[in-house]
């Protein structure tokens, strides 16, 4: 495919431009150039998949272009969910085009303090298992801060660093995320734009959200050694990755909001090669995306009328039916009144547009095979036991399909506690009193020794699967959903025992697969959310776009490596296509504009559901992966869908107690 082809052109080592916003290898679509709000150069990517593919194509294209001219690349990475993709496809080019390393030089952005390099948590091991091992790289070139170093060391080992940079030469193209504070690296608020290669204290949102990672707040490391603002802005290109919906308004803050010594990643407002990926929620509070028509003309879709109504009743505080052709001028809208003649008009129709929307469950399906996938023992009740319990009741015949088994987010006292009841039965009731209490003492040796981020031993990884398993079949019979209804799919992706998994592959599809060729549902429902603090819920999606596809792969014989995964050669036709309805979890809720279907709940079905939800007694109280919501589930769950249905009530359409939202995909 040539350049103009694939629509993207680069200008000599610069971050790729689209121009008729089509992404080679993928369905994705690149947003067209970006308004003069933006002062960061910034690229919004339908497919999640396609950013790390063009981010890795930049990186080749540089790695290849120094090489042809008897130079090394020297390359500024990081480290986290989001770089992981880039990496993955760094190595399917390196063992499937010939992209080498050998000569290529790296610096770490970062790593935690006090952290010794082969701790599951280091940074040091991250980088060494999700790239440098799996391609043809020089150790000697590789260079990651020291996290292991004496205190009164640390200093001069931060200069040596920066020592390191400046003798190769600088560094080409640096990578970056971004953090929940506008933190590149791990420069906090309040670095200055001049600051160096140091150590710094971690802020308490920054330790919040790595607190999964190491099975709780209290054992992250509350310093950290990492590159410097003005390390990183002397780089020659900089691409910043921003990924899911919890991103947007930090998205929105680097890029259109003023530099401010509180949100480090205005400093790259500053830097004149530094481009910005992100995928559409991690985009979807810049204006571009959320209100163009404040920026240039726009073509007046129905779905981008609806928007522009509901933006500017909430604005005013109207109803819809009530705004007036004063309330669109005001809001610099003249050109929708221009459209449609009457305020009278497009009120009307967008006030029927949103009515549509609602499903009670005369008009939800029946006698339908119907499929809800949760990627965790308890997404389903979290995200959609309102609906579920309406079709139960209409009579659908339904699967709950948990994907993974939810195991790492059990605290070892609940095994504790397990453990300890099946020693007192074995004793009291002589069940099992054979080898029960040897086994119960095995489990609790092993957690009075465990370190925090430890895996699991086989036998504390199959407790607390099991717990979550039990309380997936409590909480659907609390729907009417007996447990046979409920299918534990046991994905391997999810099976590493530690926070971070392994890609999807074909054995996840193929199990999928199996499931949608044995139930042949009419209609499917899936996580369609990208919050999820791990990417659990947009791994298992994917792993289900796949088997839709017609991916198959296990236990074929004639096997083929594509993109690093097995794939068929010859892949099987897709099962039945159903129709598929997209939730969203714990962590957001789809827009009103955004939803297909608005499914009313009254107040006892919400309180079925919250019922449901008190089922998962691991997850109540103090889950362990909360994200950075101190609420428990089940409040989130109440606030939303009460929320969700008084956003419809204060625009002047019916009033109901609660609301779920789904999305037809």
């Amino acid at each position: 495919m040539s350049k103009a082809e694939s629509g993207v052109r680069r200008d000599a080592g610069s971050v790729y431009e689209a121009r008729d916003h089509r992404v080679s290898r993928g369905p994705s679509r690149i947003s067209p150039p970006p308004s003069t709000l933006e002062r960061i150069r910034t690229l919004v990517v339908d497919e999640h998949d396609d950013i790390a593919r063009l981010v890795a194509a930049r990186i080749a294209a540089l790695i290849r272009e120094k090489e042809a001219a008897g130079d090394r690349a020297v390359l500024g990475l990081a480290t986290g969910s989001t770089p992981v993709g880039v990496y993955r496809e760094l190595i399917r080019m390196h063992r499937s085009e010939g992209l080498s390393f050998r000569d290529v030089v790296t610096f770490n952005l970062d790593e935690y303090f006090p952290m010794s390099p082969d701790s599951i948590h280091s940074y040091h091991r991250f980088m060494w298992e999700n790239l440098f091992s799996h391609v043809d790289i020089d150790s000697a070139n590789v260079h990651i801060p020291c996290g292991d170093a004496e205190r009164e060391a640390v200093d001069l080992e931060t200069l040596r660093y920066e020592d390191a940079i400046r003798h190769a030469g600088g560094i080409d193209l640096q990578i970056l995320g971004i953090g929940k504070t506008g933190h590149i690296g791990f420069n906090e608020p309040g670095s200055g734009a001049h600051s160096r290669t140091r150590l710094v204290h971690l802020d308490v949102v920054t330790r919040r959200d790595a607190a999964a990672d190491f099975f709780g707040e209290d054992n992250v490391p509350r310093e950290a050694v990492t590159m410097g603002v003005a390390t990183i802005l002397e780089a020659r290109e900089i691409v910043i990755l921003a990924t899911g919906e919890h991103k947007a308004g930090i998205v929105k803050r680097a890029v259109e909001g003023e530099i401010d010594l509180e949100v480090a990643a205005t400093f790259l407002q500053r830097h004149p090669n530094t481009a910005f990926y992100v995928d559409r929620p991690a985009a979807a509070e810049l204006t571009r995306i959320a209100t163009p028509w404040l920026l240039d003309e726009v073509e007046w879709t129905p779905e981008l009328v609806t928007r522009a109504v509901v933006w500017v009743a909430q604005r005013t505080g109207k109803a819809i039916l009530k705004l007036t052709p004063r309330d669109y001028a005001e809001n610099q809208l003249s050109s929708l009144m221009a459209r449609f003649g009457a305020a009278g008009d497009v009120n009307g129709q967008v006030f029927n547009v949103l009515g549509g929307k609602i499903r009670g469950r005369s008009k939800l399906p029946r006698g339908k095979k119907i499929i809800c996938f949760s990627p965790h023992p308890d997404d389903d009740v979290i995200s959609m036991g309102g609906i579920l319990h309406k079709l139960v009741v209409n009579g659908n015949d339904i699967t709950v399909a948990y994907m993974t088994s939810g195991n790492i987010a059990v605290f070892d006292h609940e095994v504790r506690r397990y453990a300890d009841f099946m020693a007192r039965m074995a004793r009291d009731q002589h069940i099992g009193e054979g080898e029960t209490p040897g086994f119960a003492r095995s489990v609790n040796a092993f957690l009075d020794l465990k370190q925090p981020g430890d895996v699991d031993i086989t036998e504390v990884q199959d407790i607390k699967r099991i717990i979550r398993e039990a309380e997936a079949v409590s909480g659907i019979a609390t729907l009417g959903l007996g447990p046979e209804r409920a299918r534990f799919l046991n994905l391997p992706f999810y099976q590493t025992g530690k926070v971070r998994k392994d890609p999807i592959s074909a054995a996840d599809v193929a199990i999928v697969r199996n499931l949608l060729e044995e139930i042949k549902p009419d209609l499917i429902f899936v996580a369609g959310d990208l919050s999820d603090p791990h990417g659990t819920h947009r791994m298992c999606k994917e792993a289900i776009d796949r088997a839709l596809g017609g991916e198959w792969g296990i236990g074929d014989r004639e096997s083929i490596a594509k993109d690093g995964r097995t794939m068929v050669s010859t892949p099987n036709p897709p099962p039945p296509t159903p129709e598929v309805w997209l939730y969203r979890g714990a962590w957001q809720e789809w827009p009103l504009t955004e939803a297909t279907y608005l499914v009313p709940l009254s107040q006892e079905e919400l309180r079925l559901k919250i019922q449901a939800i008190f089922k998962h007694q691991s997850q109540k109280d103090s889950a362990p992966f909360p994200g950075q919501d101190d609420r428990e589930f089940w409040q989130r769950v109440e606030e939303r869908n009460k929320g969700t249905a008084a956003q419809l009530d204060r625009l002047g359409l019916a009033e109901y107690f609660a609301m779920e939202a789904y999305v037809v995909e």
